[in-house]
């Protein structure tokens, strides 16, 4: 299989791809793990568990941590029906989300932007969810962090737009406000789907 050649067969599907992005300190993570507990329970939603070259006591998300030797391989053996590349990392999106798709489910993933055109070639349904928040929103947040220095974060922020670029299914989110907020808005997003969904 070539480099990100989507997997054989995943534009079969009848439910839709949701794939979450956004900059970092938008709040992505924190969402979507407030949706999958909201969710929790319904059969008809899934969260994918992504496999990434990361080890698994990094923090962040809950994944499957794998060596660039053990990636090559599954990606070799079409158990990817997405992957890329970033910060130094690769990222896949297991193949089994056909299995769901194909019963016409939700399923909500992990993804970057510079990503989203594979995840477009994979599959026929998908929905973008943008998580943004203002300039100065974010800047505070990874300040926070203490990973970064002043400067590198405003060079970070001057890099590049908050928005999606290129002709795709997207819902802006704002996540400058209470998280609150921003959680009923995802579920209403998510729940909004799933009325699409067959």
């Amino acid at each position: 299989m070539m480099p990100h050649e989507p997997h054989p067969g995943a534009g079969a599907e009848r439910g839709i791809m949701v794939v979450v992005v956004g900059p970092s300190g938008a709040g992505k993570d924190t969402l979507m793990n407030l949706a999958a507990r909201r969710f929790k329970g319904r059969d008809n939603v899934h969260f994918v568990r992504r496999v990434i070259t990361r080890h698994r006591d990094a923090g962040g998300e809950d994944h499957l941590s794998v060596s660039l030797e053990g990636f090559a391989s599954m990606e070799q053996s079409g158990s990817f029906a997405v992957w890329w590349e970033a910060h130094g990392l690769k990222y896949g999106i297991p193949a089994e989300v056909s299995v769901a798709l194909s019963r016409g489910h939700v399923v909500v993933a992990n993804g970057s932007r510079s990503a989203l055109h594979r995840f477009q070639a994979a599959f026929p349904r998908l929905k973008v969810i943008n998580v943004t928040a203002r300039p100065e929103v974010l800047a505070g947040r990874l300040e926070a962090r203490g990973r970064e220095t002043h400067e590198d974060i405003m060079a970070r922020l001057a890099r590049g737009p908050l928005t999606v670029r290129g002709e795709y299914d997207v819902v802006e989110l704002d996540n400058s406000g209470s998280l609150e907020e921003a959680e009923q808005k995802m579920i209403e997003i998510l729940d909004g789907l799933l009325t699409k969904a067959p």
